[in-house]
C-alpha cells in the first residue's frame, strides 16, 4: 500500500491552532489524521478530499 503526505499537517505530524477565540496564542497539536506520522494511506487521503470538495482540484 502506498502512502502520501498528509494534507492536514503537510507531512510535519503536527500543526498550530489558536488556543481559543479569547486567547489567540498558538498551540502545537499532534495531527489526528495521520497519527503524527506525516503520511496517510491512499484511502485516508481520498476520504479527506472527498469530504472537502473545495480541495478536490488539488488531488
Amino acid at each position: 500500500m502506498t502512502n502520501k503526505i498528509c494534507p492536514r499537517c503537510k507531512g510535519n505530524g503536527f500543526f498550530k491552532v489558536k488556543e481559543s477565540v479569547n486567547n489567540q496564542v498558538d498551540v502545537v497539536v499532534q495531527c489526528p489524521m495521520c497519527n503524527s506520522e506525516g503520511e496517510v494511506h491512499d484511502k485516508e487521503f481520498d476520504d479527506y478530499f472527498n469530504t472537502h470538495p473545495q480541495l478536490k482540484s488539488l488531488h
